[in-house]
């Protein structure tokens, strides 16, 4: 049976052809890429995404345009996706939404989170009451998700005086720190407003703009609000510690009382930051982290998710289906939150908050497509 003419003649290669190409073939080719693409994305790095969807949600069957991209359906569960082609039909942009699983209920997802490897919670409540529950009780590393703290903490002075949001303060070098976010690249004394600091931490996940937050804030308001992260530790000194070049800090800091760990903490200013791809490999000293269990997540984000800032990234959640979504979600290496609160537009306040730490790594494709999968069964 002959080729159909859209997949002969590459100039003419349309969207749905190009996703059906690299969905329904054993080996992707080079050159159905632009070179600016293979330059951020191996083609392996697509194989891998590609295997992983297919190998959870089955046979291809097909692909429909709709709004904002493409919605991939599959034998058992859809994907959306969004890509681009140049004039010679070649891929220039390509981005698979996490897979959104057919006919699970939450009983069936906390399921399939209990099953998974290392440590895991999992919290849905709705109006503040649990609808499913898994050891949401347990304290789990949370990654950049402890920034809710740091939020909350800064508006809890903001309502009292202490701070305001339009307060300028000066970027300083002690405050630096490594992506993810932009203003480690701003020059030193690039005046900001707190608004911004906060906004940026949150949207972007910004370790400058959170270590000057945690700066200002201050430790004992941080540790009021959670005890259990004393000292608190600011990003920069996360990256340091982590970074096994100062094994024998990491050492004394592990096995020192909390005197000992902040005098640890005040020798890392003078120490440089590790390069960041050090931290994209292998998980590194997971014990050096912010513990925080699904509870205390939804609990804080309840907090704050009615400031506006909380609405620039809406993470996995589809800002259509909720009249509000706020969400923060942290990672590293073996570590992976997601924590969102939505509410519907008849006033339902729901929070579902989802951790995994395993000190072999995680799938992430696997967490991502559970949680979608919850809160589209959350879905009005």
């Amino acid at each position: 049976m002959p080729a159909t003419p859209r997949l002969t003649q590459v100039a003419h290669l349309d969207p749905v052809a190009a996703l059906e190409r690299i969905l329904t073939h054993s080996e992707l080719q080079a050159d159905w890429f632009a070179a600016s693409f293979l330059a951020q994305v191996s083609l392996a790095q697509v194989s891998q995404i590609v295997q992983s969807i297919q190998a959870r949600l089955g046979a291809y069957q097909h692909t429909t345009p709709q709004a904002n991209g493409y919605l991939i359906t599959f034998e058992r569960g859809t994907v959306e996706a969004r890509l681009t082609l140049n004039n010679r039909g070649q891929i220039t942009g390509l981005l698979f939404q996490p897979p959104l699983l057919n006919g699970l209920s939450l009983a069936d997802i906390q399921q399939r989170f209990a099953e998974l490897p290392g440590e895991v919670s999992f919290l849905v409540l709705a109006d503040g009451a649990p609808i499913t529950s898994y050891q949401a009780e347990q304290p789990l590393a949370v990654g950049s998700a402890f920034k809710l703290i740091v939020l909350q903490a800064l508006r809890q002075q903001i309502e009292s005086g202490q701070q305001r949001w339009h307060t300028v303060v000066r970027l300083q070098p002690a405050w630096r720190s490594l992506p993810s976010g932009i203003l480690q690249t701003w020059p030193t004394d690039s005046p900001i407003t707190l608004q911004t600091l906060a906004t940026l931490m949150i949207s972007l996940s910004d370790n400058t703009a959170t270590d000057a937050l945690i700066h200002l804030v201050g430790q004992a308001a941080l540790t009021t609000l959670s005890p259990r992260n004393q000292p608190f530790l600011t990003t920069r000194q996360f990256f340091i510690l982590k970074d096994p070049q100062n094994r024998a800090l990491l050492e004394r800091y592990r096995q020192g009382n909390l005197a000992i760990q902040q005098q640890v903490l005040d020798h890392l200013a003078i120490l440089p930051l590790p390069a960041a791809d050090l931290f994209e490999g292998e998980p590194l000293a997971l014990d050096v982290e912010w513990f925080l269990s699904a509870e205390e997540l939804c609990a804080a984000i309840a907090t704050v998710a009615d400031l506006p800032l909380m609405q620039v990234n809406p993470g996995i959640a589809d800002p259509q289906d909720w009249a509000t979504v706020a969400f923060k979600g942290g990672s590293e290496p073996g570590v992976l939150n997601l924590t969102t609160q939505l509410q519907s537009q008849d006033g339902e306040r729901c929070c579902v908050a989802a951790t995994w730490n395993h000190s072999a790594g995680i799938d992430e494709t696997e967490m991502m497509a559970l949680y979608r999968s919850a809160i589209a069964a959350l879905a009005p």
